[in-house]
């Protein structure tokens, strides 16, 4: 087992050379937000969806814009808005009346990389319509199934201060996201490096550093980094304390209206292999399960109305679990 481990860690810090280099050119366009950058890193190393959210003007869809321009990938933004229909998005039949034939004609969602913007803004209609292509990552249209080119990764944006001509993303689609990340505003010094970049004229333009087959296969391997039976045991407590918070002896728990999904371990185990081969080890160990947790579980918790009242907030909650259930 030690030999086994030993390789995959080998194997591991190659992987992770190609990661901070993707890293590295991503930071000459974007300042700051490390964080971020590396939740984006570990959400496609896993192979899963991200949602981040945060006020406007926070260069949350030129972050995800530059991920995609650093990797040799097809890109397409799609801008939300109320009167958007789901055939916008999947695409649609044609009839073509000189031959009377019909044509299929493919929507943006088929792209690698696919930045859904302002997502709420879109009717639920919409919204739904890209459950099958998030989870099955395939599109039917009328009748007929195609698959989306691999990888296929959606980074969907949410402006979280407006209500005017939004809509609640529904919990089946929100459940579909690996992460939730939280943007905030930058640093003082990385705003005047901002600040000369925007008002000097100065344009940066990333590099491709990654081929598309390399990103397949860093999450194919990915999924061998080991996790030792102890570490899946943990990730399914910390899930576990979220349904049943009594049992833990969680305070908050009155304010916990439904706990997380059986996805929420599956990304665990997943965000922490991710996390472990950012690191450059082909392993897991409990301090990759707890860096991922606030990005797996706050959005997979339901608060009730006395909780939402009380200003308690899921991340307060996550903190609590993470401080009770026992490390291993």
């Amino acid at each position: 087992m030690n030999a086994e481990i030993s390789s995959l860690t080998s194997q591991a810090k190659g992987y992770a050379e190609v990661l901070d280099q993707l890293r590295s050119e991503m930071k000459t366009v974007i300042v700051g937000q490390r964080d971020v950058i590396d939740r984006l890193l570990i959400g496609l190393c896993a192979d899963g969806h991200v949602l981040l959210e945060g006020v406007p003007g926070i260069a949350k869809t030129l972050t995800i814009k530059t991920l995609s321009q650093c990797i040799d990938c097809s890109f397409v933004r799609i801008q939300f808005t109320p009167d958007l229909l789901p055939a916008d998005i999947m695409g649609t039949k044609i009839y073509n009346q000189k031959d009377s034939t019909f044509s299929t004609i493919r929507g943006p969602v088929f792209a690698h990389f696919v930045l859904a913007d302002e997502i709420n803004r879109a009717p639920p209609k919409v919204q739904s319509a890209l459950l099958e292509a998030m989870q099955e990552r395939q599109v039917t249209i009328q009748g007929e199934t195609h698959p989306l080119p691999k990888p296929f990764f959606v980074l969907a944006t949410e402006n979280p201060i407006e209500s005017e001509g939004t809509y609640p993303l529904p919990e089946a689609q929100v459940d579909r996201f690996m992460f939730k990340v939280l943007m905030t505003y930058p640093e003082k010094n990385d705003e005047v490096t901002v600040l000369d970049r925007f008002t000097e004229g100065t344009t940066i333009t990333p590099r491709k550093v990654v081929t598309k087959e390399k990103i397949l296969e860093i999450q194919a391997f990915t999924q061998k980094v080991y996790a030792d039976a102890a570490i899946k045991k943990y990730a399914c407590e910390l899930v576990d304390a979220t349904r049943h918070p009594d049992t833990y002896g969680i305070e908050e728990a009155k304010y916990i209206a439904l706990g997380a999904s059986p996805r929420a371990t599956i990304f665990l185990v997943l965000g922490g292999k991710a996390h472990a081969l950012l690191a450059g080890r082909g392993y897991v160990i409990p301090e990759d399960i707890k860096a991922v947790a606030h990005d797996v579980l706050r959005h997979r918790i339901l608060l009730t109305y006395e909780g939402e009242a009380d200003g308690i907030t899921t991340d307060r909650i996550i903190e609590r679990i993470l401080g009770i259930v026992k490390v291993p």
